[in-house]
């Protein structure tokens, strides 16, 4: 049985199709990444799913059953919307919290939690005396404690220092070891590529990408070099059989056009300039993120739509 089935779902607000007839499946025991522009659907997916929205049209079925009304119990949720009792002691908080959901005393979870992510000497404060990234590692408490099947994770690293990043991230890792099912959405592509098992990515409410970050990559071939030269950016502009180029400082990502031979580049940067390094590679996450969503391709699908247009008579 997979942990969610999505079919055939859409969703719209007033006029606006938030998402459109969405067909999704995760399987049990995954950790599957959402990715996607700010107000493409990620989240109102996850509400879906979560049973906070409803669909307009189709089905979701979490761990074979289709739920209105009524939230499960055996799903944990991460809202993106940050939102604690502030006067009250963390560990009585969590321990509320978690209580209420299991139905049972959960405080040696708490506090082995607590311990884990850093923060057993916080306890006995108030949640207002906490910073973001501390008010987020309780949050993130809250939502695991109760051990839900479904674990879904609204942007979880956002706002947090690289050591309790590491943290989040080894305790996703383990819960997936323990069995949980893990949906996460981030804007981070370094964390979509290195931590989910796949990847799904939704533009302008449609799916775009679902699969493992392997078969993501290997649609768009081997088309990308990277190159290390004296000059930097100068040295590789202006080059025949490069599409475009993107420049992260120390080193540039050179697109190659279709039926271009890599070797024609390297011997075209060699007669400008000293060339460190080159190497032909699969585009990276970033990378085809980019394609996708990315300025240029606004602009094609802007042309693609006052192509459409009927001319003046």
């Amino acid at each position: 049985m997979d942990a969610v089935q999505i079919t055939d779902v859409t969703k719209t607000f007033g006029t606006v199709t938030v998402v459109d007839d969405l067909s999704l499946t995760i399987p049990q025991g995954s950790v599957y990444g959402f990715i996607g522009p700010n107000g493409s659907g990620k989240s109102t997916t996850m509400r879906m799913i979560a049973n906070i929205f409803y669909p307009d049209r189709g089905s979701i079925r979490v761990f074979g059953k289709e739920r209105r009304g009524v939230r499960s119990e055996h799903i944990g949720y991460l809202p993106e919307e940050r939102g604690l009792y502030r006067q009250m002691n963390v560990q009585a908080l969590l321990e509320f919290y978690g209580e209420l959901r299991a139905g049972r005393k959960v405080t040696a979870e708490v506090k082995d939690w607590l311990r884990r992510l850093d923060l057993e000497k916080w306890g006995s404060k108030k949640v207002e005396a906490l910073s973001k990234g501390m008010s987020q590692k309780v949050q993130f408490i809250a939502t695991v404690v109760p051990e839900p099947k479904l674990l879904i994770l609204d942007e979880p690293f956002t706002g947090l220092d690289p050591v309790s990043a590491d943290a989040i991230r080894s305790a996703v890792l383990e819960l997936r070891r323990r069995g949980s099912t893990v949906i996460l959405s981030t804007h981070d592509m370094n964390v979509a590529a290195s931590l989910c098992d796949y990847i799904f990515m939704i533009f302008r409410g449609k799916k775009v990408l679902d699969g493992t970050l392997a078969a993501i990559q290997s649609q768009y071939g081997n088309d990308t070099v990277r190159v290390s030269v004296a000059g930097g950016l100068a040295s590789v502009q202006n080059i025949a059989g490069v599409a475009q180029v993107r420049d992260h400082g120390q080193f540039q990502d050179l697109r190659i056009s279709p039926g271009c031979d890599p070797q024609q580049v390297l011997r075209a940067l060699a007669a400008r300039t000293a060339v460190t390094s080159f190497a032909v590679m699969q585009p990276s996450l970033q990378d085809i993120f980019v394609r996708i969503a990315g300025p240029s391709a606004q602009e094609d699908v802007a042309q693609d739509d006052a192509d459409k247009e009927p001319s003046a008579a």
